[in-house]
C-alpha cells in the first residue's frame, strides 16, 4: 500500500474497524514533526509499525505551503535544515513556499517517513491499558505516545472591535494575504507589530492609494546582530510562560523587530509610521476615541496565530491560565503528550530540538513501561 499517496479522504468517514496499534502518533509533518519522526526512525522505530506521521495537508511542506508567493526565500529570516540534510543551493528570488515544500518532500522521501495525508485528527481521548486513541479522518490509532506538532497556522488570531460587523470594506487575516498586487489603489489599515506586519506594508506601499499601520504597542526595533546569548534569553523568557500554564508568547514577541536597512528607509519615508490602536471600527475606515478618522478599504490583521491544539480537549490538559504546562516538550498533565514547536520551540531550529527531546523522553518512558509491567 501506498501510504504517501494524496488522494483525498473524506473527513466524514471515519474507519469503524479495530483501531491500529503503534508505539506513537506524530500529528504534523512540519518542521517540528518532521524532525520528531527522523529521531524515531533513527532511534530504532519502523514507520507504520511503531509510528506513524499524521497530516491534514493535501502534501509536504507544512505550514510553508500557504506562504504568499512575494514570501521568497531570501526574505525568510532563520530558516534552519531539518536534521540529516541540509537545505542547500536554495533560489532566494523563488516563493519559499515553493523551496520549502520541494525540501520537506524531498526529506520525507530520504527517510521514508511514509507520511499519511490529508489526515485530519479530529480528537485524542484516553483508550484502555494507559492508551490514547487517536481519532482521525482515516480511522482510529491505539498508541502509548502521542508527538503533537500542528504549530499554530490553522488558529488565526482575529481581535474582536466595536463596529466590525459593519466595515463595508474588506478584512483579511496574514494566513490568506494574496501578495501586494491585490491592493493596489486600496486605502489599507495594517494592524500589528509583528515581522509580518511589517513585511507587509513594505510591500504594499508602492501598490496601495494609502496604508496606515496601528499597534497596541510601540514597536522595539533590535539593531545589531541577534547572538546565541540574546537567542537563549529570548527562549527562555517564552519557555517560562509554558512553565506557568499561559498561552504561549512567539519567539520574535520577545526579541523585537531586526533593524534592517530596508526596515530605516521605510521609517524614513512614512511607511513605517506607527500609530495607536484605534477603538472602533466604522463602516468607511477606523476610529480613534479623540474623533480622528481613517477612511479604509481593506483591513488586514497581522495579528498571529494561536496553538492548534483543540483535538487535545478530551485529555483535559489546558489549566486556569489558558495555556497547557509544558516542562521541556513534556505536558506536565499527561507525560504520554509531547508539544513540539510549541511556546519556546516554535522557530525552525527550536523545532529541531524539541522533536529530539522528546523521541529521547518517550523512549524512557516506553522502556520504563516495559520494566514495570
Amino acid at each position: 500500500m501506498n501510504y504517501t499517496s494524496e488522494a483525498a479522504v473524506p473527513e466524514d468517514q471515519t474507519s469503524e474497524v479495530e483501531a491500529a496499534e503503534v508505539r506513537s502518533v506524530v500529528v504534523g509533518a512540519g518542521q517540528a514533526g518532521l524532525s520528531s519522526a527522523y529521531h524515531l526512525r533513527r532511534t530504532g522505530f519502523e514507520p507504520e509499525r511503531d509510528f506513524v506521521v499524521l497530516d491534514h495537508n493535501p502534501g509536504p511542506g507544512g505550514a510553508w505551503r500557504h506562504r504568499w508567493p512575494s514570501l521568497t526565500y531570501d526574505k525568510v529570516h532563520g530558516m534552519h535544515s531539518l536534521p540529516g540534510m541540509e537545505l542547500t543551493d536554495a533560489d532566494p528570488d523563488r516563493p519559499s513556499s515553493e523551496v520549502v515544500t520541494e525540501y520537506f518532500d524531498r526529506y520525507e522521501r530520504t527517510f521514508g517517513l511514509q507520511v499519511r495525508r490529508p489526515v485530519k485528527v479530529r480528537a485524542v481521548r484516553e483508550g484502555v491499558g494507559g492508551r490514547l486513541l487517536v481519532e482521525t479522518s482515516a480511522g482510529t490509532w491505539s498508541t502509548r505516545t502521542l508527538i503533537n506538532a500542528t504549530g499554530t497556522w490553522d488558529r488565526p488570531f482575529w481581535p474582536r472591535y466595536e463596529g466590525q460587523e459593519t466595515f463595508q470594506g474588506r478584512q483579511l487575516h496574514t494566513a490568506r494575504y494574496p501578495g501586494p498586487e491585490a491592493f493596489a489603489g486600496l486605502r489599507v489599515v495594517v494592524v500589528g507589530g509583528g515581522a509580518s506586519a511589517t513585511q507587509h506594508l513594505m510591500e504594499i506601499a508602492p501598490y496601495a492609494a494609502d496604508t496606515t499601520w496601528v499597534t497596541r504597542r510601540p514597536p522595539v526595533y533590535r539593531e545589531g546582530p541577534f547572538d546565541e546569548d540574546a537567542g537563549r534569553a529570548a527562549v527562555a523568557l517564552v519557555e517560562e510562560r509554558v512553565r506557568q500554564a499561559l498561552p504561549p508568547r512567539s519567539v520574535v514577541s520577545v526579541t523585537g523587530l531586526p533593524l534592517t536597512d530596508a526596515i530605516r528607509r521605510n521609517i524614513a519615508n512614512g511607511v513605517l509610521d506607527r500609530q495607536p490602536m484605534f477603538d472602533r471600527i466604522t463602516p468607511e475606515g477606523v476610529e480613534w476615541k479623540d474623533g480622528r478618522r481613517v477612511a479604509a478599504d481593506v483591513v488586514l490583521w497581522a495579528t498571529g496565530f494561536r496553538p492548534d491544539v483543540d483535538h487535545l480537549t478530551p485529555l483535559r490538559l489546558r489549566e486556569p491560565g489558558g495555556g497547557i504546562r509544558v516542562e521541556g516538550t513534556r505536558a506536565v498533565a499527561d507525560p504520554r503528550v509531547h508539544l513540539v514547536g510549541y511556546g519556546p520551540s516554535a522557530s525552525t531550529v527550536g523545532a529541531n530540538r524539541a522533536g529530539r527531546a522528546a523521541v529521547r523522553d518517550i523512549r524512557r518512558l516506553l522502556a520504563k513501561e516495559r520494566v514495570t509491567v
